[in-house]
């Protein structure tokens, strides 16, 4: 049984309320063993036997009947989400400052030349993920990254909490 960390993009933002019990209903109604959530930014931990691809498809349809229209969520294992937090290119940055935006792809080769209104951001590609470095706070930026147009983010506090809360399923 695979440990599985659900994150989802765009609730409690934009009107799209989403109280994380009625997650943590949606995860067990869709089989999902040892399911919990973890903040109201919308991540969802559980176990299950089914692959990544089939737990992405169960919990976006359940979003969608919930709220009406499509919710993307990004799956990653309980190892994937590690290596994220191991990864990170910039382990000296404010962890409150520095976030990972999870792709549902690799980024593409040219993602990080085809950045708008950049400032004093730092970012770096991963696997399935762009790193940002936010050192004047992310509501003062102006940076516009389109690859990372259909991902969600979340900062290394959040990712190493995450990462841990995973490792104990």
């Amino acid at each position: 049984m695979a440990a599985y960390i659900a994150l989802l993009r765009a609730v409690n933002v934009g009107g799209n309320v989403l109280p994380m019990p009625a997650l943590l209903q949606m995860c067990r109604s869709a089989g999902f063993e040892r399911a919990r959530t973890y903040i109201a930014s919308g991540n969802a931990l559980f176990t299950s036997r089914r692959g990544a691809h089939k737990v992405k498809s169960a919990l976006e349809s359940r979003l969608a009947d919930y709220l009406g229209k499509p919710i993307d969520v990004h799956v990653r294992t309980a190892a994937e989400l590690a290596a994220v937090l191991t990864a990170n290119p910039f382990p000296e940055a404010p962890p409150s400052r520095t976030v990972a935006v999870f792709l549902e792809e690799p980024p593409p080769a040219g993602a990080l030349e085809a950045v708008r209104g950049r400032k004093r951001e730092m970012l770096a590609l991963g696997t399935r993920e762009i790193y940002v470095v936010y050192p004047d706070g992310i509501a003062a930026s102006t940076l516009v990254i389109a690859a990372a147009r259909a991902g969600t983010a979340r900062n290394m506090n959040t990712v190493a909490k995450l990462a841990a809360l995973a490792a104990a399923l």
